[in-house]
């Protein structure tokens, strides 16, 4: 066999391995939006601000609450937005009172509500022994956390959660569950959890035909709790053009 070297190009290159052809989908994507990341959990510049240390406006029963030195203290009743959601990122801070009284459900309780209807937890739930599934990042009454992510009473704490609403169709019936993913202070605590129906207190969970859109209402249950920095933003898939 002569050397590699005095071979013909031709043959060294049929001795190559084929490359391989590019595979593209053939789907006509739109740009994605360009969209400025909000600083130290800030809002993006696409987000709708409900709660930015000033006033509660944007909130029904907003002036029941105590705002002072940027921080909404939670006060008479519980609040909803005056806008509603369907399918959305909302990023809010919360701390339970610093002074501990109560034990379980009654010590820094309240909740965040999607459609008024589907509750993710929040509570006091530093060295504060109660039922798993009614535990700070539980979807009330259906899932425990993941984790237990909680800061010691007075400590400022963040839930980042991605609702995904339920569909209905025109007769009232459910086509697709709601689902919740949920962050504790950077911990995943709801991995895309589907929801069984409604958070009950004194029933099981069900589904009952609603609206594609709803509020987002902040529980009030007799604690002083106190909230900062609460943002929305609006999910909208992308949509391949047509042809």
């Amino acid at each position: 066999m002569p050397p590699l070297r005095l071979l013909p190009i031709a043959l060294l290159l049929a001795a190559l391995p084929a490359r391989s052809q590019e595979y593209k989908s053939g789907i006509n994507w739109p740009e994605p939006k360009v969209v400025t990341p909000g600083t130290h959990g800030g809002a993006p510049s696409d987000a709708i601000v409900l709660f930015d240390g000033k006033d509660l406006s944007a909130w029904k029963n907003g002036d029941k609450w105590i705002v002072a030195d940027g921080v909404a203290t939670a006060a008479k009743t519980g609040i909803s937005t005056k806008e509603s959601f369907g399918d959305c990122q909302l990023h809010i801070e919360w701390a339970t009172p610093g002074k501990v009284e109560g034990k379980g459900q009654g010590r820094g309780n309240s909740g965040v509500y999607f459609m008024g209807r589907y509750e993710l937890q929040v509570l006091d739930s530093f060295e504060n022994p109660t039922y798993f599934d009614g535990q700070a990042g539980a979807i009330y009454k259906q899932f425990p956390p993941l984790v237990n992510a909680s800061r010691k009473p007075g400590e400022w704490q963040a839930y980042d959660i991605i609702f995904t609403a339920p569909r209905f169709d025109s007769a009232g019936k459910l086509t697709s569950p709601a689902h919740i993913t949920a962050l504790h202070n950077g911990a995943l605590i709801q991995n895309h959890a589907e929801l069984k129906g409604g958070t009950f207190f004194d029933k099981p969970p069900s589904y009952a035909a609603h609206p594609p859109k709803g509020p987002i209402d902040l529980q009030y249950h007799g604690n002083p709790m106190r909230f900062r920095n609460i943002w929305v933003r609006e999910i909208k898939p992308l949509v391949p053009a047509a042809k």
